[in-house]
């Protein structure tokens, strides 16, 4: 029985991911570094924390940290307001879930700054219990931590959890949590799509179906 669903932000709640290949090319492009192939997968799961000090030593970068992320917050903001669209079908989830008394947290590894504004500007601040960030638990993805940390807060056993995930280190957690995962349909991860769906106990394209089905019952 689902009693809650967690999302997690980019990717999977919102259409985010395509922006921040754009702002690591500006961002180390301000220090004469060309964007390395590998980034992304390089730093796929870490929390905002995790992947400003992987920049830091990685690219011999002469900024402290806080300065890293209020440069990529600042970067980020305007996007996030103004471009970034709920993912199709979220709306209609969350709706469904007030409806029917199922509560609802987000688990990102983004800024608490930037999940909050994203909130805002979208008006969907009333639809969650919860929002956590990957920076407010010891591990971020794929350790449990997020995940068990949001249902501890929603007062939700962790089997009674439904995640949405659009990465693997995202599903892994989810699944190390012992919640139910539906992967996520996204542009940037659709390479994955095969192992996504081997991890995860649903799949989505845009959540409608998830009502139809009755896997929210």
């Amino acid at each position: 029985m689902v009693e809650a669903v967690i999302f997690d932000l980019d990717g999977s709640m919102v259409d985010s991911m395509w922006i921040w290949r754009a702002i690591d090319i500006e961002y180390l492009g301000k220090f004469g570094i060309e964007l390395p192939e590998n980034l992304q997968a390089c730093i796929e799961g870490m929390s905002f924390s995790e992947t400003a000090a992987y920049f830091k030593e990685r690219f011999a970068l002469p900024d402290d940290l806080e300065t890293i992320k209020a440069d990529w917050n600042r970067m980020a903001w305007d996007k996030y307001a103004h471009e970034v669209p709920v993912k199709e079908g979220v709306r209609e989830l969350l709706a469904y879930c007030q409806e029917h008394g199922i509560k609802a947290g987000i688990a990102t590894s983004n800024s608490r700054q930037l999940v909050e504004n994203v909130v805002q500007a979208h008006q969907m601040e009333a639809c969650f219990g919860c929002i956590m960030t990957a920076c407010e638990v010891e591990k971020g993805k794929p350790a449990p931590d997020i995940y068990l940390a949001v249902a501890k807060e929603l007062s939700v056993a962790p089997e009674n959890c439904l995640v949405f995930e659009d990465i693997i280190p995202g599903i892994q957690a989810g699944k190390a949590a012992g919640m139910q995962v539906c992967a996520v349909y996204d542009k940037y991860s659709e390479y994955q799509d095969t192992e996504k769906r081997r991890l995860a106990d649903y799949y989505t394209y845009g959540f409608r179906e998830l009502i139809d089905e009755g896997v929210l019952a």
